[in-house]
């Protein structure tokens, strides 16, 4: 009998062979690994091969002959066959069945994951041992987070996708094999455990260390998965170093322009800005040297964290073309970026100087006071042979600009200091010269602390006016729509006292039954009139609360959107005047969406109610038409509501979502509904609207919504 113990990998892209063959041993199988067609069918004809994996890349044509010539190449028994797509799509998979393929999944996947397809596939159980209600493998490789499944007995993961081991630069196998409290602070992994498994739903900070030894500040959630005999326990990671860093460094650049203005002494605003900068970025060493007067020779002036032996071989150098990273740089008035001293030509002379240090890559960046003056270098120091990304050319040219302030600050307040000690001897001769040096110092510290001052003030001071603006804006509005009908009843109110007061006097003097069948047909019109305008002014009132869109009583749920769509339309229709528009409804089928269905319908309904009122006050040629679309677009939904009407102005574009604003006054239009609109969509919708119009052509209203509306 013979013994089926080989996977057959068939494959030229990126998989880790290595961390497979390790895995399935454990599961008694070895791996044998291919890159041509050819030489996977004389290996699978061999009589050893329990299964393929093979790329989708190496299957042959588009018709993936290779998949079902792979699965007959043994005259003894069909060999199984799971393909692996690095552009996965439903087509490819309707195809690779055609073509013969037992299973069919995308790259790239953790190790355990290809290693689950695999013993699904053979013996029909997965490497964790259980199995939960969905598919959590494949759950886990579609998520844009680090995902681990966690075993709460042991501590250690029994799952986990791509991302995480990409996050903690740790293999899925190495990850396996080790206890989670072990990559970050057992007290706060166990804390946020504890109270997640009470009932605590929030975002947990917490450390987790990579592989390199660098700190990952990550945003932490769990959920508790309890299965019959197993305790797990599913963990989302998210990366947020670099928004903190980015914040950290906002900060910091306020504290140091603060520094400056406050006169604070050159060496601590350096010593500052270094240790801000080295926050920064991961085994970072920065330096600040200072050129000389003589335009020469360059001196430490600030270098922390490097070694002292190294900063003294620096001491005193003449900058020069050929002079290492910062003297070239200081030469040449430009950046200098060397990313591997030990080979690099500039640092030839120093080579043997530099290589005890363990220093192997240096970027300087030329500190200038304008384009012809050097005031000094700003150099970032690695351990390792490295090139800057983008992110760190930004953050070394913020340095640079930052430390020039500072200097030139120093300089500017150390000259000043020395018209000062010597002013009796140069009172005469350098007059002119203190006089436009004092003024311009004191220019810069004024503009310094007014920026600073300033900056809070003016932001306040505009939020409050656009505030009080709207408010104004609002409160005139209601006040106008509602003083017409208001000033009606009050009117009618008052005669009709006056008739009843005309009427008790004549009931004393004895009433004819005519005049009380005046008074009875004057108090009926009253009542008409007082009807009319309370109906109207509560109308009004119901707009005005629709323009605080509330979140609290909208349900949110998953709803077909052509389905919720077709529930309006009809009534919608309806509810129209005669002669009604044509009304066509085009959604993408199948289209659902995770929102709140009744905003959605009530901005609609107002827009397509502006149609009726203003887009078709003149029927056009042909007849009246509005359409409303509907497709996905990424993480988008585009809802369109067209019209082939009269258009808008364009002078009136710019003022459609203001409130009040209607070109229908005394036509009994509010003004409100396409202000409300947009209220809702930019409120409870989380979306944004664009108007598009040409007059005589018809108006396109487009709403960006996102298909699951933020919780």
């Amino acid at each position: 009998m013979e013994n089926y113990d080989t996977i057959l990998v068939a494959t030229a892209a990126s998989l880790d062979v290595a961390g497979l063959e390790l895995a399935l041993a454990q599961h008694r199988y070895r791996v044998e690994s291919v890159t041509s067609g050819e030489h996977a069918l004389r290996v699978a004809a061999s009589g050893r091969v329990a299964l393929v994996l093979l790329d989708v890349a190496q299957a042959g044509s588009a018709e993936l002959e290779l998949a079902g010539q792979l699965a007959q190449a043994h005259t003894g028994r069909r060999i199984p066959v799971l393909l692996m797509s690095h552009r996965p799509s439903l087509e490819e998979q309707q195809r690779a069945a055609r073509a013969g393929a037992d299973g069919y999944f995308s790259l790239p996947l953790a190790t355990t994951s290809v290693v689950d397809h695999v013993l699904t596939a053979l013996e029909g159980r997965r490497i964790g041992g259980f199995d939960l209600e969905v598919n959590y493998h494949m759950m886990a490789a579609a998520s844009p987070d680090a995902v681990l499944l966690l075993d709460m007995e042991s501590g250690r993961p029994v799952d986990l996708n791509h991302r995480a081991e990409q996050l903690l630069g740790r293999s899925a196998l190495e990850l396996l094999a080790t206890p989670l409290a072990e990559l970050c602070d057992p007290a706060e992994l166990a804390a946020m455990m504890e109270r997640v498994q009470a009932g605590e739903l929030r975002v947990h900070r917490i450390d987790f260390r990579h592989s390199s030894g660098r700190t990952l500040e990550c945003e932490v959630r769990g959920v508790r998965i309890t299965r019959p005999g197993r305790r797990l326990f599913h963990i989302r990671l998210v990366d947020v170093t670099g928004a903190q860093r980015a914040e950290a460094l906002r900060v910091g650049q306020e504290q140091l322009l603060e520094m400056v203005a406050r006169g604070v002494p050159l060496q601590e605003t350096l010593q500052a800005l270094v240790r801000l900068v080295e926050s920064q970025s991961d085994g970072v060493l920065c330096s600040v040297m200072l050129l000389d007067d003589d335009g020469v020779h360059m001196h430490c002036a600030c270098c922390p964290s490097l070694p002292a032996g190294y900063t003294a071989l620096l001491e005193g150098l003449a900058i020069g073309p050929g002079v290492g990273s910062c003297g070239t740089a200081m030469h040449r008035r430009e950046a200098v970026v060397v990313s591997d001293i030990e080979h690099d030509p500039l640092w030839a002379p120093y080579r043997d100087l530099v290589k005890d240090y363990d220093l192997r890559a240096c970027w300087s960046m030329p500190i200038l006071q304008d384009e012809h003056t050097v005031l000094g270098s700003f150099a970032m120091y690695y351990r390792t042979v490295r090139r800057p990304d983008a992110e760190e050319q930004r953050l070394i040219g913020v340095a640079s600009h930052l430390a020039s302030i500072a200097i030139e600050r120093a300089r500017r307040e150390a000259e000043l200091l020395r018209h000062r000690t010597h002013l009796e001897e140069l009172v005469e001769a350098r007059t002119a010269e203190l006089s436009r040096a004092m003024h311009q110092a004191e220019l810069t510290n004024e503009e310094l602390q007014s920026a600073l001052e300033n900056l809070s003030m003016t932001q306040d001071e505009l939020v409050r006016r656009d505030k009080l603006a709207a408010l104004g804006a609002l409160v005139a509005g209601v006040a106008h729509e509602l003083n017409t009908p208001i000033g009606n009843s009050l009117v009618t109110a008052t005669t009709l006292a006056d008739h009843t007061s005309a009427l008790a006097g004549q009931m004393e003097s004895g009433i004819r039954r005519s005049e009380l069948d005046t008074y009875l047909d004057q108090a009926r019109q009253a009542g008409e009139i007082l009807q009319r305008n309370l109906q109207r002014a509560a109308s009004l009132v119901a707009s005005f609360k629709q323009i605080a869109v509330d979140t609290t009583d909208a349900q949110r749920r998953s709803f077909d959107l052509a389905q919720l769509l077709q529930e309006l339309l009809a009534p919608l229709w309806a509810s129209l005047p005669q002669p009604r528009p044509h009304l066509r409804l085009d959604v993408a089928p199948g289209l659902r969406m995770d929102s709140y269905p009744g905003p959605l319908v009530q901005a609609l309904g107002h827009l397509v109610d502006n149609c009726i009122v203003h887009a078709f006050a003149a029927p056009p040629p042909g007849g009246a038409q509005v359409e409303i679309s509907a497709d996905v677009e990424g993480k988008e939904v585009l809802l369109i509501v067209s019209d082939n009407g009269a258009g808008i102005a364009p002078e009136h574009l710019r003022r459609i979502f203001d409130p009040f604003f209607t070109t229908r006054l005394g036509a009994g239009q509010s003004g409100l509904g396409l202000y409300i609109t947009h209220n809702i969509v930019t409120g409870v919708l989380a979306g944004h609207i664009e108007v598009d119009s040409t007059p005589g052509r018809g108006s396109t209203f487009t709403l960006h919504l996102p298909l699951s509306a933020p919780r």
